[in-house]
């Protein structure tokens, strides 16, 4: 089982802080260190944020939100192991082209440690500043993803789309491994059902207002009928009753997501605050030991 913390980019925003979590995360055998995005947050949105019953982002104006991915290349820089990963970049809002390079680029210099979470966004507002149309931007997000994986796999790469199209263009340097994971996040059949399509991965949020297990076999089903094997899916969820506050035994709470087929547990940074030197060294002799 592997363990990740989540919400780093906005928890650490500060270069100081960024390199201080990421050092410790690493060093107590965290896998994974999450990165949130939003480019704008228009002061008034009349979209309900779909992860809290108060329909709203926690925070303020002033809240930061440093872009993901620059912040991942400035914790890439001071780790070796840890792995970074968007947890997620609102995909539609991005162009697909620059975004490949970006993306393959980083994973290039960090030696092979970037993976792309990806959401199709529910703030409409935000779009609608951006300059990106809200409607059909799960369609546009699949063929982003198709078309970034065309970039990654050769040069003289081509791909014909309704909302992306190119033929004979490269575009380097490509990933480490050929590819880049593509983890989908979401709490939705519709996102679940866009994993078993086309993702390495499944991340419902951990902060979802509905029980996210029956989702996973969505995702199975939805991978069997494209024709994929639904076993190389990596399924990614929250674990509150492994947290040291919860009062439950961690152990057996993470070997039921186990049972259930997750493959790494995401945790919110929030929850090893504010004394990280104390709590991350702790959870990570107390618990990720025990599945190392």
């Amino acid at each position: 089982m592997k363990f990740a913390l989540h919400f780093g980019n906005n928890s650490f925003p500060d270069g100081a802080g960024a390199a201080r979590v990421a050092k410790l995360a690493e060093s107590a055998g965290f896998d994974t260190l999450f990165a949130i995005d939003h480019v704008v947050i228009p002061r008034d949105y009349a979209t309900p944020y779909p992860y809290s019953p108060t329909g709203k982002l926690p925070g303020d104006d002033s809240s930061p939100y440093p872009d993901p991915l620059i912040w991942m290349a400035y914790v890439a820089a001071v780790t070796t192991r840890l792995r970074l990963m968007t947890g997620v970049i609102i995909l539609p809002q991005r162009n697909p082209l620059v975004l490949a390079k970006q993306v393959a680029t980083l994973d290039a210099m960090s030696g092979g440690r970037i993976e792309l979470g990806i959401g199709v966004g529910w703030l409409r507002e935000e779009f609608e500043a951006i300059g990106v149309p809200f409607e059909r931007r799960g369609k546009r997000a699949d063929e982003y993803v198709a078309a970034m994986r065309a970039l990654w796999a050769t040069d003289d790469a081509g791909y014909a789309g309704e909302f992306v199209a190119f033929k004979g263009i490269n575009c380097n340097p490509k990933p480490v491994h050929g590819s880049v994971p593509i983890i989908v996040g979401g709490s939705t059949e519709v996102a679940a059902k866009r994993a078993g399509r086309l993702g390495d991965g499944f991340f419902p949020s951990i902060g979802s207002q509905t029980d996210i297990l029956p989702l996973f076999d969505v995702v199975r089903r939805a991978a069997t009928a494209a024709g994929r094997d639904p076993a190389a899916i990596e399924f990614l969820t929250g674990c509150p009753d492994a947290l040291p506050q919860s009062g439950k035994d961690a152990r057996a709470a993470v070997e039921a997501r186990r049972a259930a087929g997750v493959g790494r547990i995401v945790l919110p940074m929030t929850a090893f605050l504010p004394n990280i030197e104390e709590s991350l060294p702790r959870f990570g002799e107390t618990v990720i030991r025990e599945f190392s």
